[in-house]
């Protein structure tokens, strides 16, 4: 296999408390996001906050900001607009607190008066009361959790209940890092974004149990090394592979980030910033979690030997 690092001996345990207080810097940020969300405070979108979505398709390709200044001068304030270039489409979101009686009527009265030479139909129109909308926060939520749940019941099984707590804990890491930078960037957090955090989950999972599984192996092939020299010879030994599947991944998504359109946008830069939190937290937090609980299972085992 190619190997973009031969031979690395870089002691990425030695640092960990420094990336301990990093990452505890992060998960705050990410738990006051949590917080705000769930108590419907932040930038929800109308999956979450309500509201209507109308979708529509004109004959020729229009300017986005002409439609948004039509919809203005039309009395219709705080519209979200996303096109869609290829299909000359678009699709206008209105928030529950912005959303006036008849909108679907009144956004169709505001762009034919600016756009009467181009004609349009509506495609769909969807409206999303509050009470639903907070059932779906607290389902998002709830989704999240279980996963979680099932990362710590499948690690478990896979390898021993220590790697399941600190796979888990670095997953749970990932998820409320890129929750958090998206609060602080102010994107809308939608159902999409809801998809990107568990996607980002099963990937920080499937590149962590890289690392463990090498880490068990030498457990059984290195009895004369200490456990935190075993752990750091196994993420060097993986670190070409973690390296490369990163980057290819990372070009992938940046190339959806910049064509993939604007629908698709803030999903491709979440599941971005994932990928950097997930390949970090492999080397940097699930191993030296997995250390930790070693040592503490260490004192525990020598206090009780000695009572």
């Amino acid at each position: 296999m190619f190997q973009v690092f031969k031979n690395t001996n870089i002691d990425f345990i030695g640092k960990r408390y420094l990336f301990f207080a990093v990452s505890g810097v992060l998960v705050a940020l990410g738990l006051l996001a949590l917080v705000r969300i769930s108590q419907g405070k932040a930038n929800l979108g109308i999956d979450f906050a309500g509201g209507a979505a109308i979708q529509l398709r004109f004959e020729q390709p229009i300017q986005i900001e002409e439609a948004r200044a039509a919809l203005e001068e039309g009395g219709v304030k705080g519209a979200e607009l996303q096109e869609v270039v290829a299909e000359n489409k678009l699709l206008v979101r209105l928030k529950q607190d912005i959303v006036q009686k008849n909108v679907v009527e009144q956004v169709q009265e505001a762009l034919n008066k600016k756009f009467s030479g181009n004609q349009f139909t509506v495609e769909s129109s969807t409206e999303i009361g509050p009470t639903i909308g907070e059932k779906l926060r607290k389902d998002a939520l709830l989704a999240v959790t279980i996963s979680i749940i099932g990362i710590i019941i499948y690690i478990a099984f896979r390898f021993e209940f220590r790697f399941g707590i600190a796979a888990t804990l670095a997953t749970f890491h990932d998820v409320l890092v890129v929750l958090g930078i998206l609060f602080l960037l102010n994107k809308e957090i939608t159902l999409l974004i809801v998809t990107a955090l568990l996607t980002i989950a099963g990937y920080s999972l499937s590149d962590t149990v890289v690392v463990f599984d090498r880490i068990r192996e030498n457990l059984r092939l290195q009895k004369r090394e200490s456990f935190q020299q075993i752990v750091n010879r196994s993420i060097n030994e993986v670190l070409s592979r973690t390296f490369i599947t990163g980057v290819t991944t990372f070009l992938v998504l940046l190339a959806i980030f910049f064509f993939g359109g604007e629908v698709i946008r803030d999903f491709a830069l979440a599941m971005l910033f994932g990928l950097i939190v997930g390949t970090y937290s492999s080397w940097f937090i699930a191993s030296p979690l997995l250390l930790l609980w070693e040592k503490r299972a260490k004192v525990l085992k020598r206090a009780s030997t000695q009572s």
